[in-house]
């Protein structure tokens, strides 16, 4: 994929192929007229995902909306569309308690403004189909790139991940609530000015709530250099919750279903990431990060949303 012809479709005129910002796929960062901005890959419903942002900033929400350009923003290049956001200069996330708990407070703040259906067309979360042999392959990796890092899994891991299979289609069955989410909300897509700033909101889906809070229980601290190199301590999360339910309430429904939601989340989002970079694994800080994970999944009965 060119870079070059990336910008250029967007009237920036390069000639020598730009760095990515991100390491995990193109991002750059390039000047239009006196302000910075970043062009980044979104998703194939990108005009749904502007949609759903320009809501959110038109409500007051820190959030990057598409720049105003001479051609159209975003753009499509090889069946990957592009968009090009202003860059935003701000603090990075370090952990402290005020940034925690603001951070929830966002979080509650977004989902407060969802509308009841999936008014804007975002992409609906459907990934209930596990089976047991994706576990198993999913478990081979992750032993083999804990081994090659001197670490010990336990074997209680493999039981709990099929527990989550198996669980599958109650939660689909269930009809917990659903939001209009980035679905990404971790410290690596905030800016802190020193208010959060949302910088990537490009995973925006349709998504059982309880799902979205799961998601940021378990990977808030992932790929992320200044944050611990761990999941929240239990009074972060309650700090966490703390923000965010000054703006949303949790039901019942919800609060009952939540050890399987954070089970079968950790199936859908913790385990690939697991298996499929065993680079990660050698790095003491992503190392630390999922001792951690592991150790929420076999007992982490006091991780509530109550």
């Amino acid at each position: 994929m060119s870079g070059i012809e990336i910008l250029n479709i967007f009237g920036f005129e390069v000639k020598e192929e730009p760095t990515s910002i991100y390491p995990y796929s193109p991002v750059y960062r390039v000047k239009y007229g006196n302000q910075d901005v970043v062009v980044k890959r979104t998703q194939s419903r990108a005009e749904s995902v502007m949609s759903y942002t320009n809501m959110l900033k038109d409500k007051g929400i820190n959030v990057v909306t598409p720049v105003k350009l001479k051609v159209d923003n975003p753009q499509k290049y090889e069946d990957t569309n592009f968009v090009v956001y202003p860059f935003i200069k701000g603090q990075k996330y370090t952990g402290k308690d005020n940034e925690i708990y603001e951070a929830g407070k966002m979080l509650g703040q977004i989902h407060s403004y969802s509308p009841v259906s999936n008014f804007y067309d975002l992409l609906v979360y459907d990934v209930y189909d596990f089976n047991e042999e994706e576990v198993e392959g999913s478990m081979e990796a992750i032993f083999q790139h804990a081994n090659k890092a001197g670490l010990k899994i336990d074997s209680a891991i493999k039981t709990k991940l099929m527990e989550s299979v198996a669980n599958q289609q109650e939660l689909y069955c269930a009809n917990l609530p659903h939001v209009a989410t980035p679905h990404d909300y971790k410290a690596n897509n905030l800016v802190f000015i020193p208010e959060p700033y949302l910088i990537d909101p490009d995973n925006a889906a349709w998504i059982p709530k309880v799902f979205d809070l799961a998601l940021a229980l378990l990977l808030f601290h992932n790929e992320h250099e200044e944050a611990p190199d761990r999941i929240f301590t239990i009074d972060e999360w309650e700090l966490f919750l703390l923000g965010y339910k000054e703006y949303m309430d949790i039901t019942d429904e919800e609060k009952r279903f939540w050890e399987k939601a954070k089970q079968h989340v950790f199936l859908d989002e913790v385990m690939w990431l697991m298996a499929e970079y065993e680079v990660d694994w050698q790095k003491s800080s992503q190392q630390n990060l999922f001792k951690s994970l592991l150790r929420i999944l076999i007992d982490g009965n006091d991780y509530k949303i109550i």
